[in-house]
């Protein structure tokens, strides 16, 4: 009611403009949307949630946890990390759909809200990085939905911008989100070297392209500073098996088994190897790495594990599930 009579006096105040002109600086003097102080109550108990159904890999909580997270939201829509944390709900339940037995043709409004809760996101939050490149990867995909040139290319740049606030977390983001372009785009190879350059901003130096030793960085391995997203944390307690799982597939589906045998071992030199769930799948790829040439390229309906990492029923679990 205070925000409606403000904005009657303000009307008033201007009433001798035309309604453009009102219009334009009515929503110019409208005061910033300002990030609450810190998630507390019952958007902390729907946060908890979020995260123990995320490495808990079960999936089949997601309407729970978007229920609950979205009620969160309603009670406190300042809150930056229950608006990013929706978004992060309905990409997995897009990212993952394959594991579903019949998968809707409304499944693209999950794309749409998680693009809508991520402008919340980056807009109580400014500076976080994570958000504006997840919210560049939503654009490139309602894009896609929608046929949309306009959204395609602005999201393809803000994309590139995020990369350049965190390279070390969002190249990563960027060669994910483009993995799924045929292998003859020229984009595609700018995709998989996103993820060599990934790696070469981590090491400090250009890694070598053709699958050389790792074994001698992994003494650089921090869990504070830009550098944490290169390694295993509690948000992604396997992030670097999945990392290499995914490079190691773009290279399969560029055609280059041989190179992707070495990257997909580097996964084991993981500290936490031994605890991945996704252990078997990786020993899969280096056995199959020839065959799955074509079926990675050409993706058979329904496929849940041999194809490519970003289309398969744990492309979110492959990082964050325990």
């Amino acid at each position: 009611m205070i925000a409606l009579c403000g904005l009657a006096a303000i009307l008033l105040l201007l009433g001798t403009l035309g309604w453009m002109q009102r219009a334009t600086i009515a929503v110019w003097l409208a005061p910033e949307k300002i990030a609450a102080a810190e998630t507390a109550g019952q958007s902390k108990r729907a946060n908890d949630r979020f995260w123990d159904a995320l490495h808990g890999g079960r999936y089949e909580e997601l309407p729970g946890v978007i229920e609950a997270l979205t009620a969160a939201y309603l009670e406190n829509p300042r809150d930056a990390e229950t608006a990013a944390h929706i978004a992060f709900s309905h990409v997995w339940f897009a990212s993952e759909r394959s594991r579903l037995d019949r998968v809707p043709a409304t499944m693209t409004e999950h794309i749409a809200l998680a693009r809508r809760y991520f402008a919340e996101a980056v807009r109580l939050a400014p500076t976080d990085e994570r958000f504006k490149g997840f919210l560049a990867s939503m654009e490139l995909a309602e894009a896609k939905i929608h046929g949309d040139e306009k959204l395609l290319r602005r999201g393809y740049f803000n994309l590139m911008a995020s990369v350049d606030g965190w390279p070390e977390f969002n190249l990563f983001t960027a060669g994910y989100v483009l993995s799924g372009l045929p292998f003859t785009d020229p984009m595609y190879a700018e995709a998989v070297e996103y993820q060599w350059r990934n790696i070469d901003v981590c090491v400090g130096e250009k890694f070598d392209r053709r699958g050389g030793d790792a074994t001698k960085y992994l003494a650089l391995e921090t869990t504070t500073g830009p550098k944490r997203a290169c390694w295993n944390s509690w948000i992604a307690p396997h992030n670097f098996e999945g990392f290499f799982l995914n490079l190691g597939d773009m290279l399969v589906k560029q055609g280059d088994a041989a190179t992707a045998r070495r990257v997909y071992a580097y996964a084991k030199l993981s500290k936490t190897y031994a605890q991945w769930p996704f252990r078997s799948v990786l020993e899969g790829r280096i056995a199959q790495a020839e065959e799955n040439i074509a079926l990675f390229r050409d993706p058979k309906p329904g496929e849940r594990t041999r194809t490519l990492m970003a289309h398969s029923a744990f492309s979110c679990m492959v990082c964050h599930q325990q």
